[in-house]
C-alpha cells in the first residue's frame, strides 16, 4: 500500500530557529495527517542539509520510493523546505511527482496539487519560473554582446586550432601551434593542396586544414551571433593573407586544362542564345569554336536549336584575347587614393572602449542619468571606430585581390612566351571572366576591378 511523505529539512545554520526545528516541522505534519485521515505516513529527514539543490539524502530515498510506486502524496511544512530553488522545485513537483501520480502539499502556502486550486498556484509558479528563466537569459546574452563588443573572447565551444584560451584575461592566446597554422596558409598560398598540407604536417584529416584556413578569428577578429568585431587576440596572420587564401578555398570550379588544354576552355558563351561554346576539331586548319545549341551530342547543353552562330576558329579569338590582354597590362596603374591606415584605426577603437569602461566605473559608484547619456554617446562612438576597423580591413582585402590579377595580367606581357599551356590558361583565368561571341564579334568581359570590357570584330 502507498503511504504519505513527510519530508522535514533544517540547514546548519537554521537548526535552532524558531518554528524550524526538524521537531517543531514533525509537529506540525503530523497534526496535518490527524486532520486529513491519514494514518499511513513516513518521515524523510535531511538535517543539516542545504536546500540550495538535491544532494540530499532524504530527497534521493524520497525520488527512489516515489519512483517505485510506493508514495501516494508528499507533504512539507514550507515550500523552502522542499527546496530554496525555484527550479528544483519546480523539477520535482512537474517530472517527479506529478508523472507518478503523487500529490503534493505544501502547508504554510496552503498548496495541495489535488485540488483545481493547487494545481493552478504550481501553474502560476511555473509561468513566474519560465518568466526568470528568459529575464536571466537575455541578461546573460545582452551582457555576452558587450562583452564580445569589447573585445573578449566569448568562450564556450571548442578553441581555435593554434590559440588557447586565457580565463583571467578572457582573451585567446597563441600556444605552440600558433606556427603550424601560419605555415597552412603559407603552403596554401604556395599552391599546396589541403590534403597535402594535411600529411605533411602530421595532421590527422584534410578538413581540418580547410577549417584553419577558413578561421576568420586567425585574423584578429571575433564572429559572434553573425557579426564581426575586433578582437583583443592576438593575430596569427594578416588579413590580406586570410583573405588570399578565401579567394582559392571558395573559388568557382571550372574545367582543369589537362595536358595541351586549350587555352579558352570553359570562358566561352554564344552572343546569340546564351549557351557554352566549345573548341572542336576542324580538319588541318586547327580548332574551331563551335556552340553547344548548333552540337546535338549533348541535348542537355542546347538553349537555341536553330543558333545562327556559325562559330569561328580558335586561333583567331585566342591570338585577339592575349593581344587585348597585353594591351591592359601596358597601361600604367591608375593612381589609387590613400588608404586609411589600420593601425590609427585600432588605436582609435581602444581610445573609445577606454572612455567606454571608464564612464562604466563612474556610472557603478553614482547611478547619474547624465553619465548614462554619456554611456549611449561612447558606445556609438565605439561601435563606429569598430565599423571603421573593419571597413578598412575588407579594403585592404579588395585592393589585394585586385593586385593579384594585375600581377597576372603584367605576366602576360613579360613571360608569356615562357609559360607551358596549362600556365597559360591558369593566367587568362585570373583575368578574364568570360568571353562572348556572336559570330565575328567578340566581348570579353575582364575579372579585374576598373578594367572596362573590350569590342573587338575579328578578321
Amino acid at each position: 500500500m502507498k503511504h504519505t511523505a513527510l519530508y522535514l529539512r533544517v540547514s546548519t545554520e537554521a537548526q535552532a530557529d524558531e518554528g524550524y526545528s526538524l521537531a517543531a516541522q514533525a509537529e506540525k505534519l503530523e497534526a496535518y495527517c490527524r486532520m486529513k485521515g491519514i494514518d499511513r505516513f513516513t518521515q524523510y529527514v535531511d538535517g543539516g542539509f542545504s536546500g540550495s539543490n538535491l544532494s540530499r539524502p532524504a530527497v534521493t530515498q524520497l525520488i527512489d520510493c516515489i519512483r517505485r510506486g510506493e508514495v501516494e502524496r508528499v507533504v512539507v511544512y514550507k515550500l523552502d523546505r522542499l527546496s530554496r530553488s525555484q527550479k528544483d522545485t519546480l523539477y520535482l513537483i512537474e517530472d517527479v511527482f506529478a508523472p507518478h501520480g503523487v500529490d503534493f502539499v505544501s502547508i504554510n502556502e496552503n498548496i495541495d496539487t489535488g485540488t483545481p486550486y493547487g494545481r493552478a498556484m504550481i501553474g502560476i509558479l511555473s509561468a513566474f519560473a519560465q518568466l526568470e528563466r528568459e529575464n536571466i537569459f537575455l541578461r546573460t546574452r545582452m551582457g555576452m554582446v558587450e562583452r564580445v563588443r569589447q573585445g573578449y573572447w566569448p568562450g564556450g565551444g571548442k578553441i581555435p586550432f593554434g590559440y588557447d584560451y586565457d580565463a583571467a584575461k578572457g582573451i585567446l592566446v597563441p600556444n605552440r601551434d600558433a606556427d603550424t597554422v601560419r605555415e597552412i596558409y603559407a603552403r596554401y598560398l604556395a599552391g599546396e593542396s589541403a590534403g597535402g598540407i594535411a600529411r605533411a604536417l602530421g595532421l590527422r584529416y584534410e578538413h581540418l586544414v580547410r577549417q584553419i584556413l577558413d578561421r576568420e578569428s586567425n585574423t584578429g577578429v571575433i564572429l559572434y551571433k553573425g557579426e564581426r568585431y575586433p578582437g583583443r587576440h592576438e593575430p596569427l596572420i594578416d588579413r590580406e593573407t586570410w583573405l588570399r587564401a578565401q579567394r582559392r578555398l571558395h573559388r568557382p570550379n571550372r574545367p582543369r586544362a589537362a595536358d595541351g588544354g586549350k587555352l579558352l576552355t570553359g570562358l566561352l558563351v554564344c552572343g546569340h542564345c546564351g549557351a557554352k561554346m566549345r573548341y572542336q576539331k576542324w580538319g588541318r586548319a586547327g580548332d574551331r569554336l563551335v556552340c553547344y545549341s548548333r552540337d546535338k551530342s549533348k541535348p542537355h547543353l542546347v538553349h537555341d536549336e536553330n543558333c545562327p552562330n556559325r562559330g569561328i576558329m580558335a586561333q583567331e579569338i585566342e591570338r585577339i584575347v592575349t593581344a587585348d590582354l597585353a594591351r591592359l597590362a601596358a597601361q600604367p596603374d591608375p593612381p589609387s587614393a590613400p588608404a586609411e591606415d589600420e593601425q590609427s584605426c585600432r588605436k582609435a577603437l581602444a581610445r573609445a572602449e577606454r572612455r567606454l569602461r571608464r564612464l562604466y566605473e563612474l556610472y557603478a559608484e553614482d547611478e547619474d542619468d547624465t553619465l548614462r547619456d554619456a554611456i549611449a554617446r561612447a558606445k556609438q562612438d565605439r561601435d563606429r571606430a569598430s565599423e571603421a576597423l573593419l571597413a578598412v580591413q575588407q579594403r585592404a582585402g579588395q585592393d589585394a585581390e585586385k593586385e593579384d590579377a594585375l600581377g597576372a595580367l603584367r605576366t602576360v606581357g613579360a613571360q608569356w612566351d615562357s609559360l607551358d599551356a596549362r600556365e597559360k590558361q591558369s593566367l587568362v583565368r585570373a583575368c578574364v571572366d568570360r568571353i562572348v561571341l556572336r559570330n565575328d564579334r567578340i566581348e570579353i568581359f575582364y575579372a579585374i576591378e576598373g578594367a572596362e570590357r573590350s569590342e573587338v570584330r575579328a578578321g
